[in-house]
């Protein structure tokens, strides 16, 4: 990854694509391949709550929400700092997703790399969930990135995601975190 290289890798929830964080060229690469526009919000994989104050602004009772829900299979929208490049936050409201996953496999990687993961979940166009088997990621995208580390099939549902921009919790996604008390 720190020399260009696109990944798909498995998370607590499915399988997703990663690379280094500031790499425009990976990016691009995401983009093209899942069809999306500058709109697409990234999501930068940490590996704890230490890293995540360095990537964006996050009040006290954000502080305390994302603690007691993570490592866990959410993701959660807060406005962006200056150390996030500007091609990875939201255009207009300039926010990013943070993610602290709980899966051994992903904070090995993390460990090694020494920095959060650009993330993003590996749904591809016309797929209504993200592909979940390396062996279906192989047949579709093998040749559109430079590796796939199998941890064998991974679940069918997604982060859920939680928007926190606003001063208040509001639900974007509902996927395999419980949300039931924040509708």
């Amino acid at each position: 990854m720190r020399s260009g290289g696109l990944i798909a890798y498995p998370t607590d929830t499915s399988y997703a694509f990663g690379c280094h964080i500031g790499d425009t060229k990976a990016i691009d690469r995401i983009r093209r391949i899942r069809r999306t526009d500058k709109k697409h919000n990234f999501t930068l994989v940490c590996a704890d709550l230490s890293e995540i104050s360095l990537y964006a602004r996050v009040d006290n009772w954000a502080y305390r929400l994302i603690k007691s829900l993570t490592p866990g299979p959410y993701t959660f929208i807060l406005p962006a700092t200056r150390e996030v490049p500007k091609m990875l936050q939201n255009p207009k409201r300039r926010t990013i997703g943070l993610r602290v996953p709980e899966h051994p496999l992903v904070h090995a990687i993390l460990g090694a790399l020494k920095e959060p993961i650009m993330s993003s979940t590996l749904t591809l166009p016309g797929d209504d969930a993200p592909l979940t088997d390396p062996v279906d990621i192989e047949d579709r995208i093998g040749n559109q990135i430079e590796a796939i580390i199998d941890s064998g099939p991974a679940g069918l549902v997604p982060t859920s995601i939680l928007d926190l921009s606003k001063g208040k919790i509001d639900v974007l996604r509902v996927g395999r975190g419980d949300v039931s008390q924040f509708t």
